[in-house]
C-alpha cells in the first residue's frame, strides 16, 4: 500500500491513481489491525483491481448489533448490472452481521475491473476478499 500502513492507529489513506491487477488500497480514515481494517469516518472506501466473476468480502460491523450501509462500485459506477446477491439493484446494501458478502457478480464475459466499496458510516470492518 502506497505510503505504508499505520498499524493499530487511525490514519487517512488515499487510493493511488492506478491499481495493478490484484492490488488493493484504502481511501479515507481507517484503523488497520492484525486481522481486519475498520472504517473510522463516513465514505471510507476499499478499492481492489480484480479479474473474476464474483467478488466476496468477509466483513461485519465493528460494533455488534449495528448495521452500516454501503455502496458498491464497478469501474467507478454503481454496481447495478454487476451487483452480487448481497447488494441491491441500485448498488447499495447493509452490513449487519460478520459473514461473507457477495458484492459483485459479473454477467457475461469476465473482465478485469475496479471494485470499490464505500461505507456510509464509521464502523465497517473488513477481513478478507474471496473470488469466484
Amino acid at each position: 500500500m502506497e505510503g505504508g500502513i499505520a498499524a493499530e492507529r487511525s490514519r487517512v489513506y488515499q487510493v493511488p491513481d492506478r491499481l495493478a491487477l490484484n492490488e488493493w488500497a484504502l481511501s479515507g480514515e481507517w484503523t488497520i489491525g492484525p486481522e481486519s481494517a475498520v472504517s473510522r469516518a463516513p465514505n471510507a472506501r476499499i478499492a481492489f483491481r480484480f479479474h473474476a466473476r464474483d467478488v466476496h468480502l468477509v466483513m461485519g460491523p465493528a460494533d455488534p448489533g449495528s448495521a452500516i450501509g454501503f455502496r458498491v462500485f464497478v469501474d467507478g459506477r454503481p454496481a447495478t448490472d454487476a451487483h452480487g446477491s448481497d447488494v441491491g439493484a441500485d448498488g447499495t446494501g447493509k452490513v449487519d452481521f460478520p459473514r461473507m458478502y457477495q458484492l459483485v457478480r459479473q454477467r457475461g464475459s469476465i473482465e478485469s475491473r475496479l471494485f470499490e466499496i464505500e461505507f456510509e458510516a464509521p464502523g465497517g470492518e473488513a477481513f478478507c476478499f474471496t473470488f469466484g
